[in-house]
């Protein structure tokens, strides 16, 4: 079905634009336009504008300007047909006449998709019979509990030659449609078709709105040819033009948008059980098909997402997905369209982190992102050293270039500008100043890695052999780098973190108790703020914020201290009750310490308390009863004892 240029302009002279957008969206009339909150970003002062004579919005928060069906696109994650479908239907306008032969097309199309879905649901069968036992064994060595099974239809193609085959044939199929769909194939020869999966564990791969194009598989035999196999190109099923996983990402962004949580993100991964892992930890994911991040499936990231993170191995491999992500997209780039790149430490990848350490820890680390431009710009200064001046002219000469490929003429001046007064500072001399901590050494520099400072963007590893001179702010940042969290109450705090509601009784005064520890007051007052806007927060959400907010390397040192402290509260098998009431019995001791340590210091302040010795005594020797019971652990004494 087509829709022509005068089709269009129909549906949009019936529908007023503020009227649709005020649907889910307060406008208030501002002269000849009408001014609202921005639906694409959190604020608090209106800076998105309707104009209803001239039938577009522009949104200045973020950026984005469309028209009524690019409204309903990014709102509501619809594709251009469906937001046509749906403002036909508001509209009153039929739609238009099918074409015969289209819908010769759409119904042979639709027929293919019947029996993938049916064979969808067979390898999801065959997950739970004799067959599928060692399918079984692997998805529970992976950490995927049986009940999860089912939510991303996770199936097992059984190892017989015509399994499948023979199953859809007794339901009807001819062999030669069951070629089209990819799930059997036709030998060169002319011999009989047979199942192109056998002994896999199966991955539905669909479309975006949900309907099974192909499937991908995962072989369980080490010695196969193929560890992970595609469908191949059909009818309906184009690698390039398809995302694992972006359906349920869709409902992710969705849900999150609806509960009024913080922007969350939408992060690409490199496989299928990258994809689930960071879902089941309520992370929107998606995964490429096997091949480098194509335009296709770029336009299909941004039209629900205006800044997608990248999420490639530390490996080299994972290093030439990106640097290949970003040559491919540097001519696409937008205002209000671009891309961020994340990378899990430790040579883990998603799947390995919520394993071992969680979904916290996961979000923790997938927020910890760097912009497209310093990706960019780091990327051009690793691939030689400056030390001749041929090669800094070739580095700069290679960022205006990068640059210059961004269609957008604003953006593509932005980042020229951006880039080389990137490489003023790399090229600084040593004791010249400068906030950024990269000099210039003159001999075999070698790039970021070179050094241990902090550079523009506050990420690590962009130091270079010479280190100019610290900012006061520098300093006192790294003054703050030693100090050693308290133990016990960096427990505290990530029992918190993993059960918001526990700090129900304690939020009136969280922000001035800072979990007893001032190393964890920022902390303390951000879940503060952020616990009274939105009281229904979960240990997801609140990960995500406070690692969108900079605290990312705080939680990881938070959990790495909470594992060292013992504390009875954060043990696994411990009821959840017993738990709950452990840890507030030690936060009270901390509340308490806290209070006895303020009141110890207004006495020292007030001169005419400091005569009274009792008053002084009493105080010094409750704080050290209170310091005991931390330190021996008698603050965590079980209420069943």
């Amino acid at each position: 079905m087509r829709f022509d240029d005068r089709y269009l302009e129909e549906i949009k002279s019936r529908l007023r634009l503020s009227d649709v957008i005020g649907r889910s969206v307060k406008l208030r009339r501002a002269g000849r336009e009408w001014v609202g909150l921005s639906p694409f970003a959190k604020e608090k002062t209106p800076s998105f504008y309707v104009n209803d004579e001239k039938g577009f919005y522009h949104d200045f928060s973020s950026g984005k300007h469309g028209d009524l069906i690019s409204f309903l696109q990014e709102t509501e994650r619809l594709s251009f047909r469906e937001a046509i479908e749906r403002l036909a239907g508001e509209a009153g306008v039929p739609l238009p006449a099918a074409d015969p032969r289209a819908a010769e097309v759409e119904k042979r199309r639709q027929g293919l998709t019947d029996w993938l879905e049916l064979a969808g649901k067979w390898f999801e069968a065959e997950l739970r019979r004799p067959a599928g036992v060692a399918a079984r064994a692997y998805l529970e060595r992976r950490g995927l509990p049986e009940d999860q099974w089912s939510q991303f239809r996770l199936g097992y193609a059984p190892g017989g030659r015509t399994a499948l085959k023979d199953y859809l044939v007794a339901k009807g199929a001819r062999p030669a449609e069951a070629v089209e769909t990819g799930l059997l194939i036709a030998p060169e020869d002319g011999g009989a078709p047979y199942d192109r999966f056998r002994d896999r564990i199966m991955f539905p791969i669909t479309d975006p709105r949900g309907r099974v194009i192909s499937f991908g598989g995962r072989a369980l035999d080490p010695e196969a040819r193929a560890k992970y196999l595609n469908g191949p190109e059909t009818a309906i099923f184009h690698k390039g033009a398809n995302l694992y996983g972006l359906f349920e990402a869709r409902k992710l962004l969705h849900l999150s948008q609806r509960e009024g949580a913080p922007q969350a993100a939408l992060v690409v991964v490199e496989g299928y059980m990258d994809v689930i892992a960071c879902q089941r930890a309520g992370i929107a994911a998606v995964a490429p098909l096997g091949t480098a991040l194509t335009e296709e499936q770029m336009e299909l990231m941004w039209r629900s997402h205006p800044t997608p993170t990248l999420c490639f191995d530390g490996d080299k491999a994972g290093v030439r997905a990106a640097s290949k992500a970003i040559d491919r997209a540097l001519p696409h780039l937008k205002p209000g369209r671009s891309f961020q790149f994340a990378v899990v430490s430790g040579g883990k990848d998603p799947d390995d982190v919520l394993r071992e350490q969680g979904p916290a820890a996961l979000a923790a680390q997938l927020a910890q992102t760097k912009p497209f431009v310093q990706q960019l710009f780091e990327r051009e200064l690793e691939a030689e050293p400056l030390d001749t001046p041929e090669r800094r002219a070739g580095l700069k000469g290679r960022l205006r270039a990068a640059a210059a490929l961004i269609a957008d003429k604003d953006l593509a001046q932005a980042y020229r500008e951006d880039l080389l007064a990137r490489l003023d500072e790399a090229l600084r001399p040593a004791g010249r100043g400068g906030e950024t901590g990269r000099g210039y050494a003159p001999q075999g520099f070698q790039g970021p890695s070179a050094g241990g400072g902090r550079g523009r963007g506050g990420r690590r590893g962009e130091g270079a052999a010479f280190l100019a001179p610290p900012t006061p702010e520098g300093r006192a940042a790294a003054r703050a780098l030693p100090r050693r969290l308290k133990v016990v109450q960096a427990a505290i705090a990530w029992y918190a973190i993993q059960h918001p509601h526990a700090l129900d009784p304690y939020v009136e005064r969280l922000a001035d108790l800072g979990f007893g520890d001032t190393n964890l007051s920022d902390l303390a007052r951000e879940i503060s703020a952020l616990y009274v806007t939105h009281p229904g927060l979960d240990t997801a959400a609140l990960t995500g914020h406070l690692a969108r907010s900079g605290m990312g390397e705080l939680l990881t040192e938070i959990e790495k201290a909470a594992r060292q402290s013992n504390a009875p509260f954060l043990e696994v098998d411990r009821a959840a009750d017993d738990a709950r009431r452990i840890w507030s019995l030690a936060f009270d001791v901390v509340i308490e310490l806290a209070e006895v340590e303020s009141a110890l210091d207004a006495a020292k302040e007030d001169m005419s308390r400091t005569r009274d010795a009792a008053h002084l005594r009493h105080l010094r020797s409750r704080q050290l009863a209170l310091q005991t019971m931390l330190n021996d652990g008698s603050a965590f004494a079980d209420p069943r004892a």
